[in-house]
């Protein structure tokens, strides 16, 4: 029987066995102290990770992390967690968090629905960023796709009233499919004007992955739903 809950034995990810330098192997070690998170099932405290309240904003599967570092820079005000299962993207990511001194982005290197399942608390974020999440294209691999209603009403939990999450995609059917499985989600609402797609962000760094796409005529088609 087919399931939307992504049981234990169903991943939404395929860890790519991908090259990693001498550089990111180092900033796993040596900077994973100082701004990884370890994966554990109880939920997550704002004040023993920041060390401060402020509004935060996650990033599911962050790639290179050039848009969370982005973000950050732009914004010392706000926190930011970052969830990547890849280390070389992660290890990318520590040595850029370094090396322009910023304190207020904790990462963590684990499977996304678990994280959100058992350390994430209800109504602690303000923002979530889901971007180019895998399309998985071929039919008998939709079982897979992450933005599944489960997983969906889960981070609709995780918003605080007026809380946004933002998504993009380059998979025009997978668009249409996430714009159909958020509307049907309580308590969303879609804050595009035709109750379809809205505009790209300003602030949306384009990635690598992007850029790729953008070259190859891609299209990108972005959401923005908002918690009631």
């Amino acid at each position: 029987m087919a399931t939307t809950d992504h049981p234990r034995s169903i991943r939404s990810f395929v860890t790519r066995a991908g090259r990693i330098t001498e550089a990111q192997q180092r900033a796993l070690v040596e900077l994973w102290p100082k701004y990884g998170v370890e994966f554990a099932p109880e939920p997550l405290e704002h004040l023993a990770l920041y060390g401060r309240h402020a509004p935060r904003t996650l990033e599911i599967g962050f790639g290179n992390g050039e848009n969370l570092a982005a973000l950050a820079l732009a914004h010392p005000e706000r926190d930011f967690l970052g969830i990547e299962v890849h280390r070389p993207g992660v290890g990318r990511l520590l040595r850029a968090l370094e090396s322009q001194h910023l304190t207020n982005v904790r990462l963590i290197c684990h499977d996304a629905v678990e994280v959100l399942a058992q350390q994430i608390a209800p109504q602690w974020l303000q923002e979530i960023l889901i971007f180019f999440p895998d399309p998985w294209p071929k039919k008998r691999h939709h079982k897979r796709r992450l933005l599944q209603p489960a997983f969906v009403q889960q981070l609709a939990e995780r918003l605080v009233p007026g809380g946004v999450l933002r998504i993009a995609t380059d998979w025009q059917p997978y668009a249409l499919e996430i714009v159909a499985t958020l509307a049907a989600a309580a308590p969303l609402e879609n804050l595009a004007t035709e109750g379809t797609f809205v505009a790209r962000p300003a602030e949306r760094q384009p990635t690598r992955f992007e850029r790729r796409g953008a070259r190859l005529g891609h299209d990108v088609w972005d959401l923005a739903f908002r918690r009631l």
